[in-house]
């Protein structure tokens, strides 16, 4: 096999497994169902991949690596701009969930089938799967959690955290699909605002999460 015949079978397998599994989730998409989309055999998976599982994770590697990539450019340019003094948090925000989802505009890094195979797989995460993005994930969450520990002084840490967990859960089940907001058609809104129109779904969910991360501080008990 020459290296460009296996180049294009590898993009073939992992192209056809990343449809695969964002249409039938992990457990749900059989080794089968991919040599058949890729029309390849096994022996030619097991060659490049060896399981599903590291299959699984290269489908995730190859789009992780641009995405957090990007995200550290864009935090880069940022602090680079404001020379030492704290962001504004909108711009932390955007440059996090924004780029994420601006990277569906692209079919060179996925588009929208990689961001409906994410959302799934955050939303519906195996243990091994959720071990292995912590790892990829490491370093920018560290890098956009320290800006915003800068960018709001007066928030302490530990809701500042929560309030990042929230707005991660809140993305996931965005980026998953819009399934569920289809079985509340009888709040009468328009059939433009029920589609995944990701012009919309941006300013929308960018409103949301901003909301949730300058809101008043909880209140506790005091034997809490």
């Amino acid at each position: 096999m020459t290296e460009g015949r296996s180049t294009d079978t590898r993009e073939r397998i992992l192209d056809a497994a990343e449809t695969l599994f964002m249409a039938h989730g992990y457990d749900g998409t059989s080794m089968r169902l991919i040599t058949g989309a890729a029309e390849v055999n096994l022996a030619a998976v097991n060659y490049h991949f060896g399981s599903k599982g590291a299959l699984l994770q290269e489908v995730f590697r190859r789009r992780l690596d641009w995405l957090n990539a990007e995200r550290l450019r864009v935090l880069d340019d940022l602090e680079r701009k404001a020379g030492g003094k704290p962001l504004k948090p909108s711009l932390i925000v955007d440059g996090y969930f924004g780029t994420l989802l601006r990277m569906a505009q692209d079919e060179a890094c996925g588009g929208v089938t990689f961001l409906r195979l994410l959302g799934r797989t955050l939303t519906e995460p195996s243990d091994f799967i959720r071990a292995f993005l912590a790892n990829e994930y490491k370093e920018v969450i560290e890098r956009y959690k320290a800006a915003l520990f800068k960018a709001l002084p007066d928030v302490p840490k530990a809701e500042i955290v929560w309030r990042f967990h929230f707005m991660l859960g809140a993305t996931s089940y965005t980026i998953a699909g819009t399934d569920a907001l289809r079985l509340v058609t009888d709040w009468q809104i328009e059939d433009a605002d029920a589609n995944d129109r990701l012009d919309r779904l941006l300013p929308r969910l960018m409103s949301f999460l901003l909301g949730g991360l300058r809101a008043p501080l909880p209140e506790f008990p005091d034997n809490a």
